[in-house]
């Protein structure tokens, strides 16, 4: 009997969905002896992946030695005795780390990384939307109102990169990409990880650890959330925590929504205690119509679209797939292992 991969990935999200030429790249791969099953049942690509599987997924899964979706739901696991291995075309693996998988020996490996580029180029879009004064620019075009006050008055908020000292709470393939890219335009960058003995890798000054944040915060003024969420980096950035940094502050969170308490972030944007704030992700998706968040000239808000990038998702996502299905045939050491304890 063939060895079974199943592949769910029908995103009703559909730049998330599976493409034909993805779907001809996995089949063209398939090793003699194996068996794929595309699943064409739709599903979820938010968060960590679907909170509730198709019936095709829960009856192809029941043979299953390598699940290919985002994320594995409870339910789907517990119908896959078989199972072996599961990939997620997803970064984040919160909702995949239930009970029974973290008793399992079933290998669990993750998409960080596979977003990188695009998110890191979100991120420094966005620091420079505040340091050059756009949110300014956008709220007088709104009125179409012309006003040079704001930008060339003495106490100006307009200001260059390279007097920028940016801490990035998660060093991996997200942090670093982030740091190379602000390295570049000028910024000093300071990363947060959990095993500082690694040292900073290319992009960053130096590194510290998560017990030294408050130490950290009042001698940066840009605070970018990247890390996974872990009950570590929960509610990481306090109303404690915020009242550390400068004035001058600019939060970015491209994580997750539970990082970031919103409503003391709005309390301090709303006073003027702090600059401004990128936000991609929250606490609810979507977004409420009655967040205050959606008001407020300092912030920019998107709608959890920073990983978007047309084109070229699915390519990178396949590379890291295929060579991994290559690993495990061969008995190699796989990329990406989630550390199921850790939670990343």
């Amino acid at each position: 009997m063939d060895r079974l991969l199943v592949v769910d990935l029908a995103a009703t999200s559909k730049n998330w969905a599976l493409t034909a030429d993805g779907e001809r790249r996995l089949l063209e791969a398939t090793p003699k002896g194996w068996r794929v099953h595309v699943v064409h049942a739709a599903t979820s690509s938010d968060g960590d992946g679907p909170p509730r599987p198709s019936d095709e997924v829960m009856d192809a899964v029941r043979d299953a030695e390598i699940y290919y979706g985002f994320g594995i739901p409870r339910l789907l696991f517990l119908e896959a005795k078989q199972l072996q291995w599961v990939h997620s075309a997803a970064a984040g693996v919160v909702t995949s780390l239930h009970p029974e998988m973290m008793a399992s020996s079933v290998v669990l490996t993750n998409s960080a990384g596979i977003h990188a580029i695009p998110i890191a180029e979100y991120i420094v879009g966005g620091v420079l939307h505040f340091l050059r004064g756009l949110d300014f620019a956008a709220d007088q075009q709104r009125r179409a109102e012309w006003n040079k006050t704001p930008f060339v008055r003495l106490d100006s908020v307009l200001r260059e990169m390279d007097t920028v000292r940016a801490l990035i709470v998660g060093t991996g393939g997200l942090g670093a990409a982030t740091a190379e890219r602000l390295t570049a335009l000028g910024a000093r960058c300071t990363g947060v990880r959990r095993r500082v003995e690694l040292g900073p890798p290319p992009g960053f000054e130096r590194v510290v650890a998560l017990d030294q944040l408050d130490a950290e915060l009042p001698n940066h003024d840009v605070i970018i959330l990247a890390a996974p969420l872990t009950p570590e980096t929960a509610q990481l950035l306090t109303a404690e925590r915020l009242d550390l940094l400068p004035p001058s502050a600019i939060i970015v969170n491209v994580a997750r929504g539970a990082m970031l308490d919103d409503a003391a972030l709005v309390e301090r944007l709303e006073s003027g205690r702090l600059r401004g704030a990128v936000l991609d992700v929250f606490k609810e998706e979507p977004l409420a119509s009655t967040s205050p968040l959606w008001q407020l000239r300092q912030v920019l808000l998107t709608p959890h679209t920073s990983p978007v990038s047309p084109g070229r998702f699915w390519p990178r996502q396949l590379d890291l797939f295929l060579d991994n299905w290559a690993r495990y045939l061969r008995g190699d050491s796989l990329r990406n292992v989630v550390d199921k304890h850790a939670g990343y």
